[in-house]
């Protein structure tokens, strides 16, 4: 059975930091990309970062030089590192994890956590 479980979210002031975790288990973690999403009351959800088997991350621009992902295959868990938090950073944050072989594609979510950015 395949789990990603978030955690790290809480309410933070502008200007903060919180540090995310999902860890992964029932997947070959390593194989995977990892990325992190978030859906704000009356929005879509939108892709905050996603980061590849080897390390490579990429951002969204609404994040970039702020938020930080990571992975760690070993521990079968990958990151992200909030800095200079907005209150339009406040959304529920959701990992998810992809893997793609040939036509077979596997597709699997955390159930996500809440961050709150608010004075």
């Amino acid at each position: 059975q395949v789990q990603l479980v978030e955690s790290g979210g809480g309410l933070v002031q502008p200007g903060g930091s919180l540090r995310l975790s999902c860890a992964a288990s029932g997947i070959i973690f390593s194989l995977y990309t990892m990325g992190w999403y978030r859906q704000a009351p009356g929005k879509q959800r939108e892709l905050v970062a996603t980061i590849l088997r080897e390390g490579t991350a990429n951002y969204a621009d609404s994040v970039k030089g702020r938020f930080t992902a990571s992975r760690d295959n070993a521990k079968n868990t990958v990151y992200l590192q909030m800095n200079s938090l907005k209150p339009e950073d406040t959304a529920v944050y959701y990992c998810r994890s992809t893997y793609r072989l040939y036509s077979a594609e596997y597709d699997y979510w955390g159930q996500g956590t809440q961050v709150t950015v608010s004075s």
